[in-house]
C-alpha cells in the first residue's frame, strides 16, 4: 500500500473518530437538556404530600401550617390564587437568595420555593410585602403570574389568599405591572411604614392592568413577583390589597 493511501485511510479513521466523539456529545447534551427539564419540573406543582399541609378553610387556626413549620422553620404561611396553578406554601430566607434554588423543605431544586422578602415581616403586618416564585413555562411557581397582563385574564382572576399561623388575609387583585428588577418603587418594601400612596400612585400610572377597588394610602398591599419570560431584568408584578377574615367569616 503506498504511503498515500496510508495517510487517506488514516485520515479517514481520525474523522470517523472525531464524528463519534462530536455525536456522542450532542446525545449526552440531549441527554442533559432533558434531564434538566425533568428536574425543572419535578416538584414544581404542589403534589398530594405538599397539598396535606394547606389550610383547609380561610382562617387564622391553622394547624398543618405548623406542622409544616416542623419540617422547616423557614415555612411562612400558605399563598392561593383562585382558579390558577399558584397555590403554595410560602417560606422566607435570611436572605433573598436562600430559595431561588431550593424548594419548601430546604432541599436543592431548579424551581426553587414561593418564598416572601426576607425584609418583610413574617406575619404579613408590613405596609408592602413582596411574594416571589420563579417563571415557569408549564404554569408552575409564578408562571401564572404573567398571564394576568392580559385583560381578560386578570378579569377573571380577582382573588386570592394567604394564611399564616395567627392570621388569615384575602388579597384583593387590582393591578399587573411590568417593570424593571431594580424599581425602587416596586422592590423597596422597606420604604413603605405608614402610607402606601407612593406605591398607589405609581401603580396606577404604569399597570398594564387596573380595577379600581377603592385601595387607600391606609391599607396594606401584597405584590406578587416573576421574571417576564427571557428578559433578564423584565419583570412582572401583581398587586393586590390584603384584608384581614374576621373570625366567623372563614369560607371553605
Amino acid at each position: 500500500m503506498s504511503l498515500a493511501a496510508r495517510l487517506a485511510r488514516a485520515g479517514s479513521a481520525v474523522v470517523s473518530a472525531l464524528a463519534a466523539v462530536l455525536m456522542l456529545g450532542l446525545l449526552a447534551f440531549a441527554g442533559l437538556a432533558l434531564w434538566q427539564d425533568a428536574a425543572v419540573s419535578r416538584g414544581a406543582f404542589a403534589g398530594a404530600e405538599l397539598l396535606r399541609y394547606k389550610p383547609a378553610v380561610l382562617s387564622a387556626a391553622a394547624p398543618t401550617l405548623t406542622e409544616l413549620q416542623a419540617v422547616n422553620p423557614d415555612v411562612r404561611g400558605w399563598l392561593t390564587v383562585d382558579g390558577t396553578h399558584i397555590d403554595y406554601p410560602v417560606v422566607q430566607g435570611a436572605t433573598n437568595m436562600d430559595y431561588i434554588n431550593r424548594d419548601v423543605y430546604g432541599v436543592f431544586s431548579l424551581s426553587g420555593a414561593v418564598f416572601l422578602d426576607s425584609r418583610n415581616a413574617p406575619d404579613l403586618t408590613d405596609a408592602y410585602s413582596i411574594f416571589y416564585g420563579h417563571h415557569m413555562e408549564n404554569g408552575a411557581m409564578f408562571g401564572d403570574v404573567s398571564k394576568f397582563a392580559d385583560a381578560a385574564y386578570f378579569d377573571a382572576h380577582p382573588d386570592a389568599s394567604v394564611v399564616v399561623p395567627g392570621a388569615a388575609y384575602t388579597l384583593e387583585l387590582f393591578a399587573c405591572l411590568e417593570a424593571d428588577a431594580y424599581d425602587p418603587v416596586l422592590y423597596t418594601p422597606e420604604q413603605y411604614t405608614d402610607s402606601v400612596q407612593t406605591l398607589l400612585d405609581y401603580a396606577a400610572a404604569n399597570a398594564v392592568q387596573w380595577r379600581d377597588i377603592g385601595a387607600a394610602a391606609g391599607d396594606r398591599l401584597a405584590a406578587l413577583s416573576t421574571c417576564a419570560g427571557a428578559e433578564t431584568n423584565g419583570r412582572v408584578v401583581l398587586l393586590g390589597r390584603l384584608c384581614p377574615v374576621q373570625e366567623g367569616d372563614e369560607s371553605e
